[in-house]
């Protein structure tokens, strides 16, 4: 009985090297998919997420089920994305590459139509993240920056104040 749970069919090494290529290859596309979907994800994006891992799962452990096969997996898994993290963390290029950076869609209470054709907004996406924030009309806005994380950060016309000058 223990024994099911405590041999793999496969080496560790080989287990630990299918993680690493799996992850990168992943981590890739959804990379590539935009920043969007990673802070927003909408129904179509979330379930292609959980068949991705379904689909994934077979190249991961080689047909390999054993208790012991799953753990290194895991852990595997997480040194990748601690590592990751740290190499992002301390190079700017990779924080770009994996991360992404910030994009300008509006300035001064205009639309940037290029910045949200790259990152594949609609006008009515933009309305809806403007409207959870409380506002109703582009011309409140002095920018709005869609961040890496997916999320908007807005800064309304009256907010920013230039130093010196009388509140």
């Amino acid at each position: 009985m223990w024994e099911n749970l405590t041999s793999t069919s496969v080496p560790f090494a080989n287990l630990v090297v299918r993680a690493v290529v799996v992850y990168i290859f992943i981590l890739i596309l959804m990379r590539i998919s935009g920043k969007r979907e990673m802070g927003h994800m909408g129904v179509i994006e979330f379930v292609t997420v959980l068949l991705i891992s379904n689909a994934v799962q077979n190249s991961m452990n080689a047909g390999d089920n054993s208790l012991i096969g799953g753990l290194v997996l895991a852990l595997s898994l997480i040194v990748l994305s601690m590592g990751f993290s740290a190499i992002a963390y301390r190079s700017g290029f990779f924080s770009r590459v994996f991360e992404g950076t910030p994009t300008l869609l509006i300035h001064k209470g205009k639309l940037i139509a290029k910045n949200m054709q790259r990152e594949r907004m609609r006008e009515s996406e933009v309305r809806v993240l403007l409207r959870k924030q409380g506002i109703h009309h582009y011309a409140e806005v002095s920018a709005a920056v869609l961040e890496a994380d997916g999320t908007l950060s807005i800064t309304k016309i009256g907010d920013l104040k230039i130093e010196g000058e009388a509140p």
